[in-house]
């Protein structure tokens, strides 16, 4: 039997996905604000029969269909949202939109999931109850917990959930379909640190923040090469510095923001914990009063064994074994919402390669970054497959 890659009529309907992939892409929309794209979505989701829902946790999107006498449910996830970034491909589908672009493939994980779900209306060969999710405001990291909120799977019974992202960098047609922590948590910690301003000749009547701000700076540092297990992975970046207005002003005031990751729950628990101490000491050593706003935005993300070894089969059916990466696969230290999911359902995010070279090649929340096409009939074949055997 032809796999399905190799079905010409197949191939031939993705590039209708390829040309909507490219429409999303020149018009694209930020964080839960999606109304286009949702629309587009529902739109399309209706025609093939779906019962279509918009309106889940704002202005998600999720199609059901339902197809012999099977009990099982499956869901799977694509994001819609955009980045608020000027694009630089020069591409002629490039954004629209001046300050927002789609570098993160988004817009190809629709297309992907729309093609899908075309082909599965027009070949119902699966038995049991096809929930596809169509997500809002990943990049903010709240669409998933706003659309689990809404009842996402009270009102969509799903037994298992699941969902891909692109990954340049390596040529298309490798995946990776990891067991375990596959994704780091991310927290964003907001610090604060109040003096007294002053002329800059008279700093003994002033209260300066700075060089607090500094001595933090420095102390923070400590915390991954002396505060946790050396076998463990974190990381704790600095992004944002704050103070002052004039070379001859001691600022009243001084801030720093960090981004915060971590693979457990023990080391990011030692994270915060460290942050605070260190925070807290160094303005008491200098007279500062330190305001600590700690936001934990995402947990680590967990692929469950089961599911996995699933997406692992199927992708590998679709690429070739000798191009799918399981447990030999590093877990990444960004992070995806889709572990809010994960923590309510079992089931695996997974990656497809994005290709190299220019475009595809280049990283994702890169201004010359554009999704590859190339992946919109793959990837759409993996969710087939993964389908059918899940639902048989």
């Amino acid at each position: 039997m032809t796999r399905l890659i190799e079905n010409p009529d197949f191939l031939h309907s993705c590039a209708e996905f390829v040309r909507i992939r490219q429409d999303i892409h020149a018009h694209p929309e930020l964080g839960a604000e999606v109304p286009r794209t949702s629309a587009l979505v529902a739109r399309l989701l209706q025609d093939w029969g779906y019962e279509t829902h918009t309106g889940i946790g704002g202005q998600g999107v999720v199609g059901v269909l339902h197809n012999g006498t099977g009990s099982r449910s499956i869901g799977l996830r694509a994001d819609m949202d955009a980045l608020p970034m000027q694009e630089r491909t020069g591409l002629a589908h490039a954004s629209t939109i001046d300050g927002r672009m789609h570098a993160c493939g988004h817009d190809g994980h629709t297309a992907i999931l729309l093609a899908a779900a075309q082909y599965l209306a027009h070949n119902r060969h699966f038995d049991g109850t096809l929930n596809l999710i169509f997500q809002p405001d990943e990049e903010g990291l709240s669409g998933a917990k706003a659309m689990i909120e809404d009842g996402l799977f009270e009102r969509f019974p799903c037994d298992a959930v699941y969902a891909l992202h692109n990954m340049p960098g390596k040529e298309v047609g490798h995946g990776v379909a990891r067991a375990g922590v596959f994704m780091a948590s991310s927290d964003r910690v907001e610090i604060r640190l109040q003096g007294k301003g002053g002329h800059a000749a008279l700093p003994h009547l002033s209260i300066d923040p700075t060089p607090a701000l500094a001595s933090i700076v420095l102390a923070l540092q400590t915390i991954i090469s002396r505060n946790l297990d050396p076998i463990e992975a974190a990381v704790l970046s600095i992004g944002k510095l704050e103070a002052g207005t004039a070379s001859n002003v001691i600022p009243d005031q001084a801030s720093l923001t960090l981004s915060v990751r971590a693979l457990t729950p023990e080391s990011r628990e030692l994270l915060e914990k460290r942050i605070r101490e260190i925070v807290q000491g160094q303005c008491s050593a200098y007279g500062i009063d330190a305001h600590i706003e700690y936001h934990r935005l995402v947990p680590p993300l967990q692929n469950s064994a089961e599911q996995t070894q699933l997406v692992h089969d199927c992708i590998s059916d679709v690429l070739g074994a000798d191009f799918v990466e399981g447990s030999e696969a590093q877990p990444l230290m960004g992070s995806e919402d889709f572990a809010w999911m994960l923590k309510e359902r079992p089931g695996c995010y997974f990656l497809l390669a994005n290709g190299t070279g220019d475009w595809v090649g280049c990283s994702v929340h890169n201004p010359h970054y554009d999704f590859n096409d190339r992946l919109v009939p793959l990837g759409a074949a993996c969710w087939v497959e993964l389908v059918n055997r899940y639902l048989c």
